[in-house]
């Protein structure tokens, strides 16, 4: 990807790690303007973050140890912040662990 493909691209890509609205608005608005790759590999990563946030949230949260749930917070926290830094200084770097397999599913996202 070139700077003014990244530059252009990276707003909407921080925004998509603020919240699940923030990856809606994200993707409206990129679908809008021009369909952006660098904040499309973002959407991607968000997504896939926010939604194993989500389901796993769900498990652990129905666990008696407060230690688990520590964990998962920390974890999702650092990957989250992990994919947020990339977006801020313009790398489109996949998150630990899992960042390819987000790549991979949410492929038709953007396209």
């Amino acid at each position: 990807m070139t700077e003014e493909i990244i530059d252009k691209g990276k707003p909407l890509a921080v925004v998509s790690y603020l919240t699940i609205i923030g990856i809606i608005v994200a993707y409206f608005m990129n679908k809008d303007k021009d369909n952006n790759p660098f904040t499309n590999f973002h959407l991607r990563q968000s997504l896939g973050i926010w939604l194993t946030f989500h389901a796993l949230g769900i498990v652990v949260s129905t666990l008696d140890y407060s230690t688990v749930r520590l964990v998962f917070y920390f974890c999702i926290g650092v990957i989250l912040i992990f994919g947020f830094i990339n977006a801020v200084i313009g790398k489109a770097q996949e998150v630990p662990l899992v960042g390819k397999f987000y790549q991979k599913i949410f492929a038709s996202l953007g396209n």
